[in-house]
């Protein structure tokens, strides 16, 4: 698997593919790859003809006192998965590669950004928005997979896309689960046995609303609270946020009508989890 860790090399390598016609899919990811980062490779080497996945734990996204230093890494074990399912190269840089040291550019997405995980991570999305950005003019990509479980990002970076006139395709991808209904997460690792029993919990809490949305149940509010009683039937569960909102704007919503975003972020323990389900049609 070939890693390239500068600007210059992977700008020269997409020079070459772009003269022989290739279309080109990025991936971005902070790396310790799982099975929901596969989907995103595998949707991308079946569409382009190459397909670069990005591995970088991101600085400019952690606030100061988030996880940055103890964030999983494992370059060795990402090469052999993105190797195993087709993909192209990946882009590892150190942090001092892709930000100067006056480094002075910030990308806000006014209106979405500050709500929901923005609140208890004010710095976050425009970490996001900044190493994205960069990623995308230094690879130039034809498309872009985004997974949805991280849902608010992926609204973000599709209206920075628009916004910003950038020359690429956002495509989402669904959620992968493990056997038992937790979402896939790098963060899974935190969890101790124990506390893995209780982050159940949200997939359960989402499949119960999900069942009172198609039996009718329109009132958000109605949702919300069945939602909340399961998560807080179990230990050690807190709860950042359960919200109903429009799958566009991020804001609340009082009535389910067609489109709808069921999103929340609970910590169980000391690891911050988010789950969610959409109807975006």
């Amino acid at each position: 698997m070939r890693i390239v860790k500068t600007i210059s090399e992977i700008r020269e390598i997409i020079k070459e593919w772009r003269k022989e016609g290739n279309t080109i899919g990025l991936v971005p990811t902070m790396g310790y790859l799982h099975a929901g980062h596969g989907s995103l490779i595998e949707t991308s080497v079946k569409n382009n003809n190459k397909t670069v996945v990005s591995v970088f734990v991101n600085p400019t996204q952690f606030g100061p006192n988030e996880d940055l230093e103890k964030y999983p890494r494992d370059i060795k074990r990402d090469s052999e998965l993105v190797s195993s399912l087709g993909g192209d190269i990946i882009f590892n840089p150190e942090p001092d590669e892709m930000y100067n040291k006056n480094n002075k550019t910030i990308i806000k997405v006014e209106g979405l950004s500050e709500k929901l995980c923005g609140i208890t991570r004010p710095v976050h999305f425009a970490g996001v928005c900044q190493v994205v950005s960069k990623l995308f003019n230094i690879v130039t990509p034809d498309n872009s997979y985004f997974g949805l479980k991280d849902f608010q990002q992926y609204v973000i970076i599709k209206k920075m896309v628009e916004d910003l006139n950038f020359p690429v395709k956002i495509n989402p991808v669904e959620i992968v689960r493990e056997e038992s209904g937790l979402a896939l997460s790098s963060r899974n690792v935190y969890l101790t046995d124990d506390e893995r029993k209780s982050a159940l919990s949200l997939n359960q809490s989402l499949k119960k609303a999900s069942l009172l949305i198609k039996n009718g149940e329109n009132n958000a509010d109605v949702i919300i609270n069945e939602i909340r009683k399961i998560i807080t039937s179990v230990p050690y569960t807190i709860i950042d946020y359960i919200k109903i909102v429009d799958p566009e704007t991020l804001e609340d919503i009082k009535t389910v009508n067609n489109k709808y975003a069921v999103l929340l972020a609970v910590y169980v323990g000391n690891t911050r989890l988010i789950d969610n389900f959409s109807e975006l049609s």
